[in-house]
């Protein structure tokens, strides 16, 4: 808090962030850890996380006003999602999680390369409400395991053949439950002190006007590019994570 330049790299980093945010819908947390990493220690960068990550999917969950048609749909894969994470947390004493990053992020990778070879599974209607409530519970289970908000959520939400003005609030929800959760156990284990709270709160700006920049931007990528770009930062995503 005392020194201006961390405080110049903490706006540009969730600046960045949010702009990649606007366009593609996600990236929000890898942009901005990957960033701020450079500079302090991995636990320092999460909690100042938290509350623009909260924030941004959010609005973004709220945004362009299919947030009730969206939430009756996906309610069991939402629910699921979340009551999940403790689960992941209680397991991370017992797994390496470096590994399972790898694994992650190569499955990320798999999934984003073969979308834009036009490999794209569909999930049918019928099977629709069983697939999302195990694509939830793994996805929970992620979250807590090893932080990764979108594996396999994303992928779930993508196979339902959603466009893109409702895949990206879809996300949003799912984001912003998996947010609120790590949010919530981070504050009961006393992990998040009054300086870094505030410095979170400082960071949200720069978040919320990259993230608007990107959303206007956005507006003018036609469907087809949009799903390009959209695997493209899936891909790029996975290739951090499984080497970082």
């Amino acid at each position: 808090m005392d020194d201006p330049a961390f405080l110049v790299i903490v706006i540009l980093s969730f600046g960045l962030a949010g702009l990649v945010k606007g366009v593609v819908g996600l990236g929000l947390p890898t942009v901005s850890l990957g960033l701020m990493t450079l500079f302090v220690d991995l636990p320092t960068a999460m909690v100042v996380l938290v509350l623009p990550a909260l924030i941004t999917n959010i609005w973004q969950a709220v945004g362009g006003g299919h947030f009730k048609a969206l939430y009756r749909r996906l309610w069991p894969f939402l629910i699921f999602a979340v009551l999940m994470v403790p689960m992941g947390t209680f397991l991370f004493v017992m797994v390496d999680a470096a590994i399972l990053e790898r694994i992650l992020g190569g499955l990320l990778m798999l999934y984003a390369v073969t979308g834009l070879v036009g490999w794209a599974p569909q999930i049918r209607p019928e099977h629709e409400r069983l697939a999302g409530v195990a694509c939830g519970a793994v996805n929970g289970v992620l979250t807590g395991l090893a932080g990764t908000l979108f594996i396999p959520g994303v992928a779930f939400l993508q196979a339902l053949g959603l466009p893109r003005d409702q895949l990206v609030p879809a996300m949003g929800m799912l984001f912003a439950a998996a947010t609120a959760s790590l949010g919530t156990a981070l504050v009961l284990n006393g992990l998040v002190p009054p300086s870094l709270g505030v410095l979170s709160a400082i960071a949200l700006w720069p978040a919320l006007i990259g993230m608007y920049c990107g959303q206007r931007l956005r507006r003018h990528v036609p469907e087809a590019l949009f799903r390009k770009v959209f695997l493209v930062a899936l891909a790029g995503i996975g290739c951090y994570i499984g080497l970082a």
